[in-house]
């Protein structure tokens, strides 16, 4: 998923390049020139005294995308802000970079994996089942419970858990249960220097916010 992240950020960054190319294009041909009076702007946070070689630097990007696909899944309204980029033939480099995505269940799950399914089960809830084996029986069971980002993991506790095999197996089943609807995993593909700082389910998937400082992003 590394890619994705690769992917989206060089797209919106040459994005804005392009925006901003066609904007400098339009002001000198069309627009007076500038006063001797004019303030300058100010000078944003960290800006070089000059982009090294083969560098591009942008204060700050604020980009969208509404939906990003790879062989490995995907988010949806992906939002992008950062300050503080530079894009070489290197990579990306972010002094600071937030993204809010929505990660559908079903991308959800399969990071998770070994047969989970997640859904939104309602009051701010989330909704697991999968099949587990207690004394050589396979017996489905289902859950919800809370989610919560947890230093920078991705956390499911379950509330309420049903066993949907014999009563018997209830009380031998119970513990085994909880400890296999309990997840907690970092959300995967994020670059180094990023993590999960807020998460929250929606009807559609997790929304999630991550946050990250000195981000870089290779080729």
């Amino acid at each position: 998923m590394r890619n994705f992240f690769l992917g989206v950020l060089a797209g919106l960054v040459i994005f804005a390049l392009a925006i901003v190319g066609l904007v400098v294009s339009v002001r000198s041909e069309s627009a007076p020139a500038a006063s001797p009076s004019v303030s300058p702007s100010p000078v944003p946070s960290g800006k070089p005294a000059s982009p090294q070689k083969d560098e591009t630097w942008l204060g700050d990007v604020d980009l969208s995308s509404s939906e990003v696909l790879t062989s490995g899944g995907g988010f949806e309204d992906v939002t992008a802000k950062g300050t503080g980029i530079r894009v070489s033939d290197k990579g990306i480099h972010a002094e600071k970079l937030d993204l809010d995505v929505t990660l559908p269940w079903a991308a959800a799950a399969k990071q998770v994996g070994d047969g989970v399914e997640l859904y939104a089960a309602g009051s701010g809830q989330v909704g697991l089942s999968r099949t587990i084996e207690v004394l050589g029986q396979k017996i489905p069971v289902k859950a919800t419970g809370v989610v919560r980002a947890v230093e920078g993991d991705l956390v499911i506790e379950p509330k309420t858990i049903d066993l949907q095999g014999p009563d018997w197996l209830d009380t031998v089943a119970s513990a085994a249960a909880r400890s296999l609807v309990s997840i907690r995993q970092p959300v995967q593909g994020v670059p180094d220097g990023m993590r999960l700082t807020q998460v929250s389910p929606i009807e559609s998937g997790f929304r999630a916010t991550l946050t990250g400082s000195n981000v870089s992003i290779t080729n």
